[in-house]
């Protein structure tokens, strides 16, 4: 299961238009070929070009089209020149459908991809009409033609307005991200803010009396300032957006623990390992306030997509130049649609959240038939004080 399965039902659904289309072909070849007509050569011809831009479109989406359609056009010319041809080519036009449905769907800008899908039908229509005759045959084959189209144009246009509300979902998420990461800015520097002025009120009322107090006020206050200022400079990273960047600076390593304990004791078991040299002290804040929103959004993917694990591993560590936290659930892979990351909102918003804090994360499925969720971050030496 996961992505290894979704991968494979894609490539065989692959396959499977390819053989189809190439079996049309042969059909048409062999019928083409029947008639004893010189211009039978343009249906393999044809048909061969169609396959290829098919196979190259996932690369090539406006290259593997205008490419398809100038051959079409041209082959066109020649057969209209010729003799008419029992059928106009059904394995090429298949193609040209397909290619429908992939410049509809992924082309920026859309006025560029409405142009692209025009052109496929008119090629389609000219091909109905020049290469097999007119009269009836020709009839039917453009009507089938345009009918062939329309289904591509409108499965393209219907993928294409799935993919746009997806990613005005993603930014939903990331805009949000932003403002609670806004907020946590105003709350931290409100809160280094405060001691900087009670520090400097206090050194101001013993200064008179006690000159010797003033120089390590100075040297707190100095600390103080240069923590603010850094906080704000890993924070205000995400906030180049007119929206900015979530909690207040009072979360701790005992929140976390009674948020997995919380969890383990509606079901299933957890457990939360905190490994040496990880303490509050340790982690600045902005970090801290992280690491609490990937465990939650973690623990409520588990919940939420995998009922049937058996139990939950939290481990907080801190390797050489990193902080890590890793959250594992056994016995259960989860929901196959997040085998990748953006597979949800809540993975979205907090690779968001995150990245903004120069670290990486990452989520999927284990060998132990489980998932995993990574969250690194560059280790900082910051103290506070709380």
């Amino acid at each position: 299961m996961g992505e290894g399965f979704v991968n494979w039902i894609q490539r065989l659904s692959e396959f499977a238009l390819l053989g189809l289309l190439g079996m049309i072909l042969l059909l048409e070849t062999a019928l083409a070929v029947s008639h004893g007509q010189a211009s039978a050569f343009l249906i393999p011809v044809g048909g061969l070009a169609g396959l290829v831009a098919v196979l190259a479109r996932s690369r090539f989406r406006v290259g593997s089209m205008v490419t398809l359609v100038v051959v079409s056009l041209v082959l066109t010319l020649a057969a209209a020149a010729m003799d008419d041809l029992p059928v106009p080519g059904m394995a090429e036009a298949g193609a040209l459908m397909v290619l429908t449905i992939s410049v509809l769907r992924w082309v920026r800008p859309l006025r560029g991809a409405v142009v692209l899908a025009g052109a496929a039908l008119i090629t389609l229509q000219l091909s109905a009409g020049l290469r097999v005759g007119g009269g009836t045959p020709g009839g039917v084959f453009e009507v089938l033609f345009f009918v062939g189209w329309a289904v591509g144009a409108v499965t393209g246009a219907y993928l294409r307005l799935q993919q746009h509300r997806r990613e005005a979902a993603v930014e939903a998420v990331r805009r949000s991200e932003r403002l609670d990461l806004a907020r946590e800015l105003h709350d931290l520097v409100a809160h280094h803010i405060t001691g900087i002025v009670v520090q400097a009120q206090a050194a101001r009322a013993v200064g008179e009396q006690r000159p010797e107090t003033v120089l390590p006020a100075l040297d707190a206050i100095a600390t103080a300032g240069g923590e603010a200022l850094t906080s704000m400079r890993r924070l205000v990273g995400v906030l180049r957006a007119d929206e900015q960047a979530s909690r207040s600076p009072g979360v701790d390593l005992a929140d976390l623990r009674i948020m997995v304990e919380r969890f383990a004791a509606q079901g299933p078991r957890a457990s939360f390992d905190i490994g040496h040299g990880v303490t509050d002290l340790a982690l600045p804040p902005e970090v801290l306030t992280t690491l609490h929103r990937v465990l939650q959004e973690s623990l409520t993917n588990v919940r939420r997509h995998a009922p049937g694990a058996a139990w939950v591993e939290a481990a907080l560590s801190a390797p050489p130049d990193l902080v890590r936290l890793r959250v594992r659930n056994v016995g259960s892979p989860g929901d196959p649609r997040l085998t990748r990351l953006g597979g949800g909102f809540g993975l979205v918003g907090m690779v968001e959240r995150v990245q903004a804090l120069g670290g990486q994360l990452t989520a999927g499925p284990t060998r132990e038939n489980g998932w995993e969720v990574v969250a690194e971050f560059p280790a900082v030496s910051a103290s506070r004080g709380r």
